[in-house]
């Protein structure tokens, strides 16, 4: 690829007050991680007229996270080279091109406006998270990094949450269930395009060799760095459970059809993971992904107990608690990757973080969907749990030890 090179200081969108492109590219971040949630209360709509089973709402599901992994893996990375802003500016067309094709009929364009959605997906959260800390740190030089990482991660899980509570209130209250939210998504994904090519550039564009991601962080931090991928991993499949389960679970076992409902919860769930990144900034981060994970082990817990029951309290109750537990490890993870990257290759590492996170997304989730052709819902999730849970007190050790000074 061949670019005549430029630095902020030569981008004409320079006129555009820094601190402001950072909240309008959070705001871009937001709406498409939105998206890429929206369908997750529409599911039961698309059975209805499709004929779907479970299974192929799982695979359908799957199908995004697929789109993400190879996207991360083609393209999440080359923003260090291409720009910030042209690379979250393709994302957000990519988005617009996939809710076109989810208000086409079939399970054909189901599939295909996923799996766009996941390519789009792919192409921001590394980018959009070293865009933001960059932005913050331009804009206020020694202040510290924490509102850029609270933001960043408030903005992608906060995001994923918003998507399906504005999905489920449109799809329970507005006409045309299957066609209105798209069209206020497309709405929104505009505007996101609109005030992101208006941001300020933070990196110097430079002509190099297209290759597949690769993971560049320095080899004394390379024990911290895994244990971080195997956190977002867990955190994913946390989110991923939720997002593929609750709309099944509410109307399967407890008879709740109202897709507002079901939108509601699956916010509750990612509005608690923001939350509990607020209440704990302030700690040491060792102490954040202890309490973190501690909070995500009890949740996981009090939701079996819910599914067995079944309670939609205790299930609603273990989801607050597992969402807080897991967006606050998250942030932890993101956090310790920021640290231990060198600057020309964050992209990379943050990259390398979230191919480790979207794959927690959907090898879990379709796990869970094959185990349960064989046992029934509660077996199968508390089987799911067990083994997260391994993973977790396993992987996550590195991390807990306070860093040295």
């Amino acid at each position: 690829m061949t670019s005549t090179p430029i630095t902020a200081d030569t981008d004409t969108s320079a006129t555009v007050p820094r601190v402001r492109g950072f909240w309008f590219i959070a705001f871009a971040f937001a709406v498409v991680m939105a998206f890429s949630a929206a369908p997750t209360p529409l599911y039961v709509l698309y059975q209805k007229r499709d004929g779907l089973s479970s299974f192929t709402v799982t695979v359908v599901f799957a199908v995004y996270a697929v789109g993400v992994v190879l996207s991360l893996f083609a393209a999440g990375h080359i923003s260090d080279w291409v720009g910030r802003k042209r690379m979250i500016a393709w994302s957000l067309a990519t988005d617009l091109v996939a809710g076109a094709v989810f208000l086409l009929p079939g399970l054909p364009a189901l599939v295909a406006a996923r799996f766009v959605s996941g390519i789009s997906v792919g192409m921001l959260t590394a980018t959009a998270t070293a865009y933001l800390m960059e932005l913050h740190t331009k804009a206020r030089p020694g202040a510290g990094r924490r509102r850029a990482d609270l933001v960043a991660t408030s903005a992608n899980i906060g995001g994923i949450g918003l998507g399906p509570l504005v999905a489920g209130f449109l799809a329970e209250y507005a006409p045309r269930p299957l066609t209105v939210p798209y069209l206020v998504f497309e709405g929104l994904l505009a505007a996101g395009l609109i005030v992101t090519l208006s941001a300020h550039e933070t990196v110097t564009r430079r002509d190099v060799a297209w290759r597949p991601q690769r993971i560049s962080v320095p080899s004394a931090a390379l024990g911290k760095y895994v244990a971080a991928t195997a956190t977002a991993f867990a955190a994913f499949a946390i989110f991923g459970l939720f997002t593929s389960l609750t709309p099944g679970f509410l109307v399967g076992v407890l008879g709740q059809r109202s897709h507002a409902v079901a939108g509601l919860v699956t916010f509750g769930v990612f509005a608690a993971g923001v939350a509990g990144q607020f209440v704990m900034a302030k700690l040491a981060l060792p102490v954040q992904l202890r309490t973190g994970l501690i909070a995500l082990t009890v949740g996981l817990a009090v939701l079996i107990a819910g599914i067995w029951q079944p309670s939609f309290a205790l299930f609603l109750t273990g989801g607050l608690l597992t969402g807080a537990g897991a967006g606050t490890a998250f942030k932890g993870a993101v956090a310790t990757t920021i640290t231990i990257a060198e600057p020309q290759a964050r992209g990379e590492a943050l990259a390398g973080l979230f191919l480790s996170g979207y794959l927690g997304l959907a090898l879990p989730v379709v796990g869970l969907g094959l185990a349960a052709q064989h046992l029934s819902t509660r077996n199968a999730v508390l089987y799911f749990a067990i083994v997260l849970v391994v993973l977790i007190v396993v992987a996550a050790r590195p991390l807990l030890k306070p860093a040295a000074r």
